[in-house]
């Protein structure tokens, strides 16, 4: 097979010299996270290494030189991580540049724009040396859901009350050439809403349209952890990530089989396969789609493993409401330590206005949604706490979106594990997730949006 084969079939190229005796630092672990939004290459080792990069844009690709560390064997456990898919790496070729110096080239499929850092130890990890490869245009999520709504059957533009997100569509309309007005036909935000399910259905077309102000009604699903960070790890070894995703999946079926008052509902999903989302850029993603309600979806954990139940929370502007609702919130925020956060590229700005960025009617109602969903899950399994909890999560910090963290169960505790992992246990939750969601928009009807696109 020639070289050039070997790249294009998404391989790894390991160029090894005759010396393969590491010296200064040890790689640990080496591994690839392809993902629509990005793709990351993590060298785990036993000592902070340093490095120098380079963007080469003809043929696109990225030359980092690594400092302290000779060609290992362990290397060679990327060859098998590189997939053909990946949006971003063709191939990546490694060679001994210089003495204590190993030159690892990445081969691109497209522009992409790098970023090269250093994690410090934390919970199971060692040093982490991290190469993220993002696009150097990302899409619209909003956008890019209209165009799908939009490809199939239309129904009349709303009118009355105002409404941003149609006025959009109809704009969207006129640039494609296609009438104005959302579909009927479930779709998705490059895949992100996709799914069928039996748990409602879509208006027909000769279904007038409703009275009320006519729009998508989007729910975001966080599942919670992914990439880098697993989340919680059950004694038979479930991992929370997985749980969570395959949860939020089977919601997702049920919310783009679902209306409400004639509206179509969609779900949009912070993650919809194994990759790492930082805490911010969650809320971020929901608010930028307009989301109605934001459900993130978590397996508990507790030191000892006879703690059992789901609980639901909610943001609290004023403390927590208990010890254990405090020690979970601080819990779930070291998410970014561990899945692995760029520091520098963080807009200080937008962080201080993450920490108070929570409204009473906000939080108010963030605490009916937790209620109706916490009715529901209690008809399916046991109940770790009765009523909502609050304290502060930073992923529930949306000012204009009811937010809530449901804890699913708890993965420490061995039969609580072996639900989680049941597939008819899982889509009865999901099943009751969904409940509870339409349990609060009858009592809560979502109104017309007003907020800006």
């Amino acid at each position: 097979m020639k070289r050039r084969d070997v790249l294009q079939g998404g391989t790894l190229v390991l160029l090894l010299g005759a010396q393969q005796i590491a010296r200064g630092a040890s790689i640990v672990a080496v591994r690839i996270w392809p993902a629509p939004e990005y793709s990351r290459v993590t060298i785990e080792s036993d000592a902070k290494l340093s490095s120098t990069q380079i963007v080469v844009t003809s043929p696109p690709r990225l030359a980092v030189d690594i400092e302290g560390l000779d060609l290992n064997p362990a290397l060679r456990e990327l060859v098998a991580q590189v997939k053909a898919d990946d949006p971003f790496i063709a191939g990546i070729r490694v060679g001994q540049n210089a003495p204590g110096v190993v030159r690892m080239v990445i081969d691109l499929k497209q522009q992409a724009l790098p970023q090269v850092f250093s994690l410090a130890p934390v919970a199971a990890y060692q040093h982490r040396l991290v190469f993220d490869l993002y696009p150097v245009k990302t899409a619209d999520p909003l956008e890019a859901l209209i165009a799908e709504r939009m490809r199939d059957q239309p129904v009349p533009a709303p009118t009355g009350a105002s409404d941003p997100l149609g006025e959009l569509m109809a704009r969207h309309a006129q640039r494609s050439g296609q009438p104005s007005g959302p579909a009927n036909a479930p779709d998705s935000i490059a895949n992100n809403a996709r799914g069928t399910s039996t748990a409602g259905q879509f208006p027909s077309k000769n279904t007038p349209p409703p009275q009320k102000t006519d729009r998508l009604i989007i729910i975001a699903l966080d599942p919670g952890h992914g990439g880098e960070d697993p989340g919680a790890v059950g004694p038979a070894g479930t991992r929370e990530k997985d749980v969570v995703l395959k949860v939020a999946l089977l919601l997702r079926e049920r919310i783009n089989a679902t209306t409400v008052n004639g509206n179509p509902m969609r779900a949009f999903l912070t993650r919809d396969a194994d990759f790492f989302v930082p805490l911010q850029q969650r809320v971020q993603k929901a608010r930028r789609v307009q989301a109605d309600l934001f459900v993130s979806i978590h397996a508990d954990a507790f030191m000892t493993p006879s703690a059992r139940g789901a609980s639901v929370f909610a943001l609290s502007q004023s403390g927590a409401s208990s010890s254990a609702a405090r020690w979970m919130a601080n819990k779930e925020n070291q998410a970014d330590l561990i899945g692995g956060v760029n520091v520098k590229t963080q807009d200080a700005h937008v962080a201080r206005a993450m920490l108070d960025m929570s409204t009473t009617a906000q939080v108010n109602d963030s605490l009916k949604l937790g209620s109706a969903l916490l009715g529901e899950i209690g008809n399916v399994g046991r109940l770790h706490k009765a009523q909502v909890e609050q304290a502060g999560f930073a992923v529930l910090k949306a000012p204009d979106i009811p937010s809530v963290l449901v804890e699913t169960a708890f993965i420490s505790n061995p039969e609580e594990e072996a639900k989680l992992r049941s597939e008819d246990y899982q889509e009865r939750l999901a099943d009751a997730l969904m409940r509870g969601i339409n349990r609060y928009f009858a009592k809560n009807p979502p109104l017309a949006r007003n907020r800006a696109v």
